[in-house]
């Protein structure tokens, strides 16, 4: 199995090119910024420049695009229409790393994490670019996608237990009251799921067991 992943100089896309390589998986890793990486193969080019040709020989495009200030949010749409675009009517799956804030926290999916009176307000404009680039990826039909949403606290630098709880749109906690996962996990599920296909044209969530 060969994969793309986008935006490949992130912490989260270089773990997931580590966990696949190291599970035999062929990767090409596609960046805006020449970087060394574990992927056999590499391409510098903007995301916005990626064409169908690029990932042709991929059977799934990981998308870890990420933007935090407030001039860039609105690329979370715009980049992933992009992609989307690139991949319409193609055999080729698409996963996207996603964010938390969007999932549901009632049984009716009315209302969000990032609704909620805990929520910082320093993430609610990122959670609801977010929300916005998955509510409009939920209109297209036309590519195969999978977007995971990690847990409420997403630790960069925790521990890779090996193990997750797969979960779905709604805000889930595990068995000690907790909200968490590291990269490390995370990017296990991922992987998980790129070689699965299990979940195709649906949002997920992961969570330490």
């Amino acid at each position: 199995m060969k994969i793309a992943v986008v935006c490949a100089n992130g912490r989260v896309a270089k773990k997931v090119i580590a966990e696949a390589v190291s599970r035999g998986l062929q990767v090409k890793a596609i960046m805006k910024k020449d970087e060394p990486t574990q992927a056999q193969e590499k391409v510098v080019k903007d995301l916005f420049e990626i064409t169908y040709a690029d990932v042709a020989d991929c059977d799934a495009v990981v998308d870890a695009f990420g933007a935090w200030t407030p001039e860039t949010l609105p690329l979370h749409s715009t980049s992933l229409e992009h992609l989307c675009n690139v991949l319409s009517g193609k055999s080729n799956r698409l996963l996207i790393v996603g964010g938390a804030g969007s999932l549901y926290v009632n049984p009716e999916h009315t209302a969000c994490v990032a609704d909620g009176a805990g929520f910082p307000d320093a993430f609610k404009p990122l959670a609801a670019a977010m929300a916005k680039a998955l509510g409009e990826l939920r209109k297209r039909d036309d590519v195969h996608w999978t977007y995971i949403s990690p847990a409420a606290d997403f630790q960069a630098d925790g521990e890779r237990t090996g193990e997750y709880i797969l979960a779905g749109e709604e805000f889930t906690l595990n068995s000690k009251g907790e909200s968490v996962i590291s990269y490390a996990d995370y990017v296990i599920a991922m992987v998980d799921e790129i070689v699965s296909g299990n979940h195709i044209n649906e949002r997920i969530s992961v969570l330490k067991k």
